[in-house]
């Protein structure tokens, strides 16, 4: 398997890359946001010549689908999965454009260069390689590039696999989230998504009663009620889930015995997290436990109006066998007494934790292809605590893993500190690398 990768490729992933980001398809949740169909105008760019199919739900947000068939119709058929929409930004804190695009000291800087703009450009760099060289594949590739991804996939991933199936029907997904790697007491690992939780949002009402501002004594203010449900949810504490998962991450972090004995036994693992760098503990906390994050308030009318309904959104990520009826108990549990004040309704998107098996043909391949890269490592399958489009191909029973492949430049504790954070940015080198890897894996397939 080689460890080269081809500058001519690169140099057209860093311009593909460049100009999504500067098209700025900003995913707001609303239906209007996004316009994902200018990533896809740079893709049809990039494609020249090969068929694809487009799929439209609502105007503006489009997605692509192109295949390349192989040579042998006994071989798997792997689908590259990229999404093409990225998140809102902070614009004053970042130090360059966040929709620049600008190439700066061998990085590609913009929302979007790591979540995942960076994956969806090398794809689609990689899947025209395959189809216009003079060898075709053994395997077939299909690459689809979607909308939506960062509101829950309803207009893009979801509503494909639901209304178009056999046009997006194949035998694995390769997706966000893998390849990255963590330095560890063993050395360096190498982790690939195989799981992910399940998202299951809630919106709480709380209601009040309203009256006039200048008399608050007695009031009873759904905010301030409101504060007390908020301070109840994250102080609240689900008990602890050690899973396979996390009992191998654990055994590969550079920490004391002492430590490590702490992170799997569930009654000290919370202390333990205290014992942590800062960004491990967060994920240490949120692979181990269903999480209830208070993330919007709406409510008041005006000034001098005692607030008689405040709304709170909860972005809640459910561990593998938390359903909704688990959820609200948890709810009821946190808020006590308080729980008669509150109206609980699902939020708009709801999926269950997923996970694909490790012991396949294609995982094995990616083990390889990072040993070859990162010679030494070993390979951790780990479950990423967000969710990914690749929940609804696992529903249908189809391995998918998430992958790309990193430098060196790009451990873990990075990768997560620009995922949906400030200075979002993307090394040249990891480009080279992620385009490299598609077309080995196609080619072992």
């Amino acid at each position: 398997m080689s460890t080269e990768t081809d500058p001519a490729l690169t140099g057209r992933t860093v311009e593909v890359l460049q100009a999504m980001i500067r098209n700025a398809c900003v995913n707001d949740g609303t239906a209007a946001s996004g316009q994902e169909v200018r990533n896809v105008a740079v893709l049809e760019d990039v494609l020249d010549g090969l068929d694809a199919v487009q799929y439209e739900p609502v105007p503006g947000r489009r997605s692509l689908l192109t295949t390349v068939e192989g040579t042998d119709p006994s071989a798997p058929t792997v689908l590259l999965l990229g999404h093409l929409d990225v998140v809102p930004v902070s614009r004053d804190e970042w130090r360059e454009d966040p929709f620049g695009g600008d190439l700066i000291d061998g990085e590609v800087w913009g929302r979007g260069a790591v979540d995942m703009l960076n994956l969806t450009s090398s794809m689609a760099i990689a899947v025209h390689h395959l189809a216009t060289r003079a060898r075709r594949p053994r395997a077939t590739v299909k690459f689809l590039g979607v909308a939506d991804e960062e509101a829950g996939g309803s207009l893009g991933a979801e509503w494909i696999v639901e209304h178009a199936w056999p046009d997006v029907a194949c035998d694995y997904v390769l997706t966000e989230s893998g390849g990255i790697p963590v330095d560890g007491a063993q050395g360096r690992a190498i982790v690939f998504a195989t799981a992910e939780k399940g998202i299951g949002w809630r919106r709480l009402t709380v209601k009040g009663t309203p009256g006039h501002g200048s008399m608050p004594y007695g009031a009873d203010n759904a905010l301030v009620t409101a504060a007390e449900v908020i301070q109840r949810l994250t102080a609240y504490e689900p008990a602890p889930t050690l899973s396979a998962h996390w009992r191998a991450w654990v055994a590969h972090l550079d920490v004391p015995p002492e430590l490590k004995a702490a992170l799997v036994d569930p009654g000290r693992i919370h202390e333990a997290f205290a014992e942590l760098p800062p960004r491990t503990a967060r994920y240490a906390h949120a692979c181990t436990h269903t999480t209830i994050s208070p993330n919007v308030v709406q409510g008041g009318s005006k000034m001098n109006v005692i607030p008689d309904a405040v709304h709170i959104d909860l972005d809640i990520r459910t561990l593998p066998g938390v359903g909704g009826a688990e959820v609200d108990a948890m709810l009821t549990e946190a808020l006590g007494d308080l729980i008669a004040s509150v109206t609980i309704v699902p939020g708009e998107v709801s999926r269950a934790a997923s996970a694909s098996a490790a012991d396949t043909p294609l995982f094995d391949l990616l083990r390889r292809r990072a040993q070859a890269v990162h010679p030494g490592t070993e390979v951790l399958p780990w479950m990423t605590v967000g969710g990914t489009d690749a929940a609804f191909f696992r529903r249908r029973g189809i391995p998918s893993y998430g992958a790309g492949m990193y430098s060196a430049a790009v451990p873990l504790e990075t990768f997560q500190s620009r995922y949906h954070g400030h200075d979002e940015r993307i090394d040249v080198e990891s480009l080279a690398l992620s385009t490299q890897l598609w077309l080995d894996l196609v080619d072992g397939l």
